[in-house]
């Protein structure tokens, strides 16, 4: 029996994924990032996910990664960014307009009410909210005053945070969403990942990598 139990072991280590004891590998899971790319927290392992409300990816994503947020250590904070790619003048492209619902919404303090509700109302009701209008009336269906809906998203603070976002998405040159970094050094390989879990296991082992990092003199 000890035999068969040790042979056992030996097998589910052989099968396992990055979310187990198997080490992660640069240019397979992961690739660095150099020069490492800005954060906002300077105190703290930053976890930055760039993200697409528009994305189906982004959206089957997003569950596991709420889970995986919430049982995150003191040490790490998470940063989520709605890309935005530039357009042919330069100026933001047909992602700004979602990025605008986002930083709206966090303006509003509505974010966290409603960002789940974004991303059904886009993937499952199938509703246009980058249409100023549907948008208006979807917040309006919610419970949020129109008008103050209006003069959020045309505030300067709201278009320059919807500039900036395109300035980092930029910076940090991805192609595609969902992008995750961590400590603006390593970019996850999404692609080689596997499953959302396993992503999520993946920024685990690199966000250990940035703590040693961290605690080197």
């Amino acid at each position: 029996m000890r035999k068969l139990m040790l042979l056992l072991g030996i097998v589910l280590l052989a099968v396992a994924g990055p979310g187990s004891a198997a080490e992660i590998k640069e240019g397979k899971h992961y690739t660095v990032l150099n020069p490492q790319r800005p954060v906002d927290a300077k105190d703290k392992i930053e976890v930055t996910e760039f993200f697409w409300y528009a994305c189906g990816h982004c959206y089957n994503l997003e569950p596991i990664l709420q889970k995986w947020i919430k049982k995150l250590p003191a040490d790490v904070a998470f940063r989520r960014i709605p890309a935005v790619f530039p357009g042919r003048d330069g100026r933001p492209g047909n992602w700004a307009p979602l990025a605008q619902v986002y930083y709206t919404l966090e303006a509003m303090g509505e974010l966290d009410k409603l960002h789940g509700s974004v991303f059904d109302a886009i993937h499952i009701d199938r509703v246009n909210l980058g249409d100023p209008k549907v948008l208006g009336d979807w917040m309006a269906a919610k419970g949020v005053d129109r008008q103050k809906l209006t003069e959020t998203m045309n505030s300067f603070a709201v278009q320059g945070k919807v500039v900036r976002s395109m300035q980092i998405s930029t910076q940090y040159g991805f192609s595609g969403v969902p992008a995750l970094f961590v400590n603006g050094r390593y970019a996850l390989q999404t692609g080689e990942a596997g499953s959302h879990e396993e992503m999520t296991a993946i920024l685990d082992q690199l966000i250990d990598k940035a703590r040693k990092e961290r605690a080197k003199p």
